[in-house]
């Protein structure tokens, strides 16, 4: 028997699409703070939580943000842009040279349950991670021991694209070793 929680959140992945155009509507500081909410909530290394959220509104750092994702520019069409950063000061405290790689995987995480938690609440998002680290770093005048590592365009879709095709489990599943799997 699956449980029906199961079923809830499969349900929830499986609906959820990368969204590139949105409608005009604002999404309200409450909505916003539900996604806030969900990242909280995500696993950390040592529950440091190494993971840090910039909310983006502003039309001209909007902007600015789509033309260092290389013209990606529905971004700047989205009411709010999430950029997460890899918080590597505070994963500093326990982790030395293994920082950066674990503050990262917190950030990803905590974006994963962001876009999970959009999806239940009927908000489109798409993961952006084809960026110039640097610029998004000057544009948000972001700290050097923080990384930027994606960003999130957040809107209420404006449009419905197909699912993609994705690789049975058995294509990317390997057993005790790596064995060879088809590219």
């Amino acid at each position: 028997m699956v449980a029906p929680d199961y079923d809830i959140i499969m349900g929830v992945m499986q609906r959820r699409r990368s969204v590139r155009r949105y409608g005009r509507e604002t999404i309200s500081d409450a909505l916003l703070d539900k996604l806030l909410r969900a990242a909280e909530l995500a696993p950390s290394a040592g529950n440091l939580q190494a993971r840090d959220f910039i909310l983006v509104r502003d039309p001209n750092t909007k902007h600015e943000l789509a033309e260092a994702a290389y013209g990606q520019f529905f971004i700047a069409m989205a009411p709010v842009v999430l950029v997460g950063c890899a918080n590597i000061a505070r994963s500093r405290i326990a982790y030395g040279q293994g920082a950066e790689l674990y503050a990262v995987q917190d950030a990803t995480i905590a974006a994963c349950y962001v876009q999970l938690a959009a999806e239940a609440l009927s908000i489109a998002t798409c993961w952006i991670g084809a960026f110039d680290e640097k610029r998004v770093s000057l544009a948000l005048k972001i700290p050097l021991d923080i990384r930027p590592v994606l960003m999130l365009p957040v809107g209420y879709p404006d449009e419905s694209p197909e699912p993609t095709v994705r690789m049975e489990p058995s294509r990317f599943t390997h057993h005790e070793l790596w064995s060879s799997l088809d590219v």
